[in-house]
This record gives C-alpha cells, sequence and structure tokens, in this order.
C-alpha cells in the first residue's frame, strides 16, 4: 500500500500511526520525481481560440471572465517552461488532438498539428473519437506519414508522420483481433518503469461515421484497463497512468473539482487499485480532481491549458507514493511565441493564405451555435438553409427540408469589426467538409427520425432545420413519443405520414451517424457538394447574413 494513502488513514486513526507510518519512514532512499504535462482536445487549434478560456474572477468569484489563450506558439513557449528545473519529464495528451479543426489544419488533413505537436516534443497520446473522423487508414497515416490518398501532398514540404506515438487499448481491429495501435508504453525514469495505458471511450462508434467505425471493435473502458494491470505488473511495473478519452464535468473552476459528474467518475471506481493517475478528456472541461483515491485531470479545450502533474515515484515499491497537478494557461498576453513553431505556421500560411482569406460575405452580428432551450442555433438555421438552397433544384436532388447535426456545427461565425466573412470562418464553423446526400423519406419516417434525437436521453441530440419546416417536441412525454405529429408542418402545411419528401442530410447522417439510422432507409439517393461548400455559396448570395427568429423548433414543457 502507498504511503501517501496511508497518511490519511494515519489523520483519521492517530493510534494506528506507529504501526501505519513505519514501512514509510524505513525508506531511506529519495523519491523519483516525475513530471508528466498534459493536453487533451487540441482540435487542431494552431491558432488561438476565439474567446480563450472562462474561469472565475480572480477580483469576483461570483463572476466569469475571458481570457485569450492558447495557440501552438505559445503553448511551446509554456510546455518548455514547465520543463524547466524537471530532470524528468514527459509530454503526454488524452486524444482529439486532431479533426474538427479550424482550416489552417483542417485543409491539410491535420498534418500541421501533427508536425506541431512532435516539434513540441509530444511523446504519447491515446486516441480519441475525432482520431476516427477520416477513418482508421488515415489515422494510420498520421501515425507513420506519406500524401493523402486523394488530395496527395498539399503542404510545403513532405509529411512525415508522427513523431509521438499513439496508444489504442479498447480499440480492436476486428479482422486481425488485435488492437489499432500498442494498448500501452512503458517509460523508464531513473530504473523506476512507469506504464502510460491510452485509449477512448467506448461509445466512439455512436458519435462517427458508421463507415469510419466499419471493422473497428471499441471496448469497455475499465474492463480493458483492468485486463492489462497483470500483464504490467508481470513486467515489474507498479506506477501506472491512464490516458482515456473520457471524461466529466465539475462546477468549479479550472483548477477545482467541486461535484464533478459523468462517466469519468463510474470509470475510474471501476480501475483495477494499480491505476494511479488518470488523464481525461473529451468532455472539453478543466479539473483537477480526486475521485477514489485517484489524481484525475482534464485541459479544458482547443489548447488553452497545460496540465503539470508531478508524481513522486518510491525507488523501493517502484509505486506512486504522491501525486499533485496544476492546470496552466497558455495566456497568450505574457508568453512568447516559440520561433519554430512561428516558422512552421508561416510554411503552411503561404500555401494556405489564399483561399483562406478569399471573402465570402458578411454578417450583420454573431452567428451562435449555442442552441436554446428547445435546441436551435442561430447558425444551425443559416447551416440547414444553407444545404436546402443547395440542394431545392430539381436537378441537384429536388430537396424541400434540410436537417445537420448539431456536433457538425463546431464554432461560432463571430462578428468583426467590419462584418466580413472569410472563407476560413466558413470552414471553421463547417470543418468535417462532408457530402450531401438527397433522399426520400415519409412523413412518418422523419417523425420516427426526430425520435431518434433522444436516443441518449441525457445527452439529445437535437437536429438543426431548414426554413419552412417546424415541429413542437413535448419533454413530459416518454422516449419514443416525444414529437407532436400534428405540429410537424411545412411551409404551413401539415407533414403527411403517408406523402414522400425529399430530404437532405450530410454523408454522416445519411449512413446513421450519431445513431439515426432511419437515415439509411432513405430511398433515390443524390450526392451533391460538400456542405462547407454549400454555405460559402449561400454567402455569398445572401450576404450580409443576418441571425433570424430560432422559432422553427418549439419546446413544450
Amino acid at each position: 500500500m502507498r504511503c501517501f494513502r496511508l497518511a490519511l488513514l494515519v489523520a483519521a486513526i492517530p493510534s494506528l500511526a506507529a504501526v501505519a507510518t513505519a514501512p514509510c519512514d524505513a525508506q531511506t532512499a529519495a523519491p523519483v520525481e516525475l513530471r508528466i504535462l498534459a493536453i487533451n482536445d487540441f482540435h487542431g487549434n494552431l491558432r488561438p481560440p476565439p474567446g480563450g478560456i472562462r474561469i472565475a474572477d480572480p477580483n469576483d468569484r461570483t463572476k466569469k471572465i475571458m481570457v485569450p489563450a492558447g495557440g501552438a506558439e505559445r503553448m511551446a513557449t509554456l510546455v518548455n517552461q514547465l520543463r524547466e528545473g524537471h530532470s524528468n519529464t514527459i509530454f503526454v495528451s488524452a486524444g482529439d488532438l486532431i479533426g474538427a479543426s479550424p482550416f489552417l489544419s483542417a485543409m491539410f488533413h491535420d498534418e500541421p498539428t501533427i508536425e506541431s505537436l512532435s516539434m513540441m516534443g509530444l511523446a504519447l497520446s491515446s486516441v480519441g473519437n475525432h482520431e476516427f473522423d477520416e477513418g482508421k487508414d488515415e489515422l494510420l497515416r498520421m501515425q507513420n506519414g506519406g500524401c493523402h490518398p486523394v488530395d496527395k501532398c498539399q503542404g510545403p514540404h513532405p509529411f512525415p508522420g508522427a513523431k509521438f506515438h499513439y496508444l489504442a487499448a479498447s480499440t480492436i481491429d476486428t479482422g486481425t483481433g488485435k488492437t489499432v495501435f500498442p494498448p500501452y508504453e512503458i517509460r523508464t525514469f531513473e530504473g523506476i518503469p512507469v506504464a502510460f495505458i491510452g485509449l477512448t471511450l467506448k461509445g466512439t462508434p455512436n458519435i462517427i461515421s458508421p463507415v469510419s467505425a466499419a471493422g473497428l471493435e471499441f471496448r469497455d473502458e475499465a474492463d480493458t484497463v483492468n485486463a492489462l494491470v497483470p500483464e504490467l505488473k508481470a513486467r515489474g511495473v507498479e506506477a501506472i497512468v491512464v490516458l482515456i478519452h473520457e471524461g466529466g464535468t465539475p462546477t468549479g473552476d479550472y483548477n477545482e473539482c467541486p461535484g464533478i459528474s459523468g462517466p469519468i467518475v463510474d470509470i475510474v471506481r471501476k480501475f483495477d487499485r494499480a491505476v494511479d493517475v488518470v488523464v481525461s478528456g473529451h468532455t472539453h472541461q478543466a479539473y483537477v480532481c480526486e475521485i477514489d483515491g485517484r489524481l484525475v485531470t482534464s485541459g479544458d479545450k482547443y489548447g488553452t491549458l497545460v496540465t503539470a502533474i508531478d508524481l513522486k515515484l518510491d525507488p523501493v515499491t517502484r509505486d506512486v507514493v504522491s501525486a499533485k497537478a496544476d492546470n496552466t494557461i497558455v495566456r497568450t498576453a505574457t508568453l512568447a511565441k516559440d520561433a519554430e513553431q512561428t516558422a512552421l505556421l508561416e510554411a503552411y500560411d503561404k500555401v494556405a493564405a489564399p483561399l483562406a482569406n478569399r471573402p465570402a460575405g458578411s454578417v450583420t452580428d454573431t452567428l451562435s451555435r449555442v442552441p436554446n432551450n428547445a435546441g436551435e442555433s442561430p447558425l444551425g438555421d443559416i447551416v440547414a438553409d444553407a444545404q436546402l438552397a443547395a440542394t431545392s433544384a430539381g436537378a441537384n436532388g429536388g430537396a424541400v427540408m434540410a436537417f445537420t447535426n448539431p456536433g457538425g456545427v463546431r464554432t461560432d461565425i463571430a462578428r468583426k469589426e467590419d462584418g466580413r466573412v472569410t472563407y476560413a470562418d466558413i470552414f471553421a464553423s463547417q470543418p468535417f467538409r462532408n457530402q450531401l446526400v438527397t433522399l426520400t423519406l415519409t412523413g412518418k419516417q422523419i417523425k420516427d427520425m426526430l425520435e431518434q434525437q433522444w436516443l441518449d436521453p441525457k445527452r439529445p441530440r437535437i437536429l438543426q432545420i431548414s426554413k419552412g419546416f417546424a415541429y413542437a417536441w413535448d419533454s413530459a412525454r416518454p422516449d419514443g413519443d416525444r414529437i407532436l405529429a400534428d405540429r410537424m408542418s411545412l411551409n404551413g402545411t401539415p407533414i403527411d405520414p403517408a406523402a414522400s419528401y425529399r430530404v437532405t442530410v450530410n454523408n454522416f447522417l445519411s449512413v446513421g451517424g450519431d445513431g439515426f439510422t432511419v437515415f439509411r432507409d432513405g430511398k433515390a439517393p443524390q450526392f451533391g457538394v460538400y456542405d462547407v461548400d454549400a454555405l460559402d455559396i449561400y454567402f455569398r448570395i445572401h450576404s450580409p447574413v443576418a441571425p433570424a427568429a430560432a422559432d422553427r423548433i418549439v419546446r413544450i414543457n
């Protein structure tokens, strides 16, 4: 048993002090110190994300403030600073380094992000769900390098692949029965082995395209980790760190953990007691927690934080005897830019700039992706309208309505001083580059499809809908019967359950993405332009674009 856990017992039962502290006092060798630097959910944000990070106001903790933060140039500087004075360090990640990325990274299939983080000295990363956005083979290319099979080599130099190693303990290639990447890696610090296990959430197949998930199995998180413990112990490992792309939601500030909830809580409680530290992600939250006696951390999103985890390792037992962590903000106002990172970004900028800076149109106000109480957002409405406009002509599919998934609308289109919107702004809001598909559904199928928005009642996925279509849903009604059939209408005319309607969705939804399996039954599919191109065309025709009243979806109760 570890000394730092015994200390808690001694404090609670003083009479046991003489017995309980003896093993600790007998260990005279100085502990080995290890600093782990960690990030999660970077999502290709090579430049600082709009808004930075939201934290409690130091002068009034009842209020929140936004702190400008993030970007690869400042992150690299902070990582180097946090390494200083620590002879044993390792830089790791809990997944979603790539995918749903801004234009500069996404245009090059996230090659710049892989290069940037490799240059920073990232050593290990778990896979996240977004690592699989373009499928297993593309993720293998991220690791191994080489040109994109379709777009070829677009960057300023050949893509070398990642210098860090991806870990995928729970992701099985069903064709081989083996993990897609190694399940763990053991690193040795002053003779003490430390195992890093990496894995993503078991629900990954439900949030990536079924095409991308084909041939892969995503196993239970805790069962996967626990099954590896005997193997690691047989190799002499006592110190175990889990890098997991799953997380929770706390109620406190970025270095706190009051009232944390979410999947990570139960997962950690199920872990074998041999697991010492958990670096988590996925929920885009920031926290430093103790869950079931283990240190559990998460570093927000988009590169706004770097987590510094300090461990002390017993040279005799080779186990962790203490663990603490601190989330440090990547402050753009005070951190200098790293010259190597600047040079890398500028090299890609030269290739990307002509398209990125091309004017797309303008907005009268910020188009927010944040939904209202019914699940509808101003930007979601515009995206759906753009997809309908691109496919409404008979030759283009003859669509009368369009639906888009909220997870595909990634960031606001913010109003700048002059209101101008560039192609890069458009792309950032629709970075997956999904092709539009128009297919035929009956009115009954449309209702059944809308009921699938609550497949996960704790996390409903309310589709964004195009102008002309409207419906109401009742939160008090049971799953499978929330949609009010008599409140579904198209241009004021009730939806006929037996009638056929041409409906546009993206190809992610068309194959059942996000659990919308009804779309797979659609008839006469016709493929159209890419979603980002539809939005770009819409802006060029309809600018200035203004947010409209979000009244297409009505929530009752």
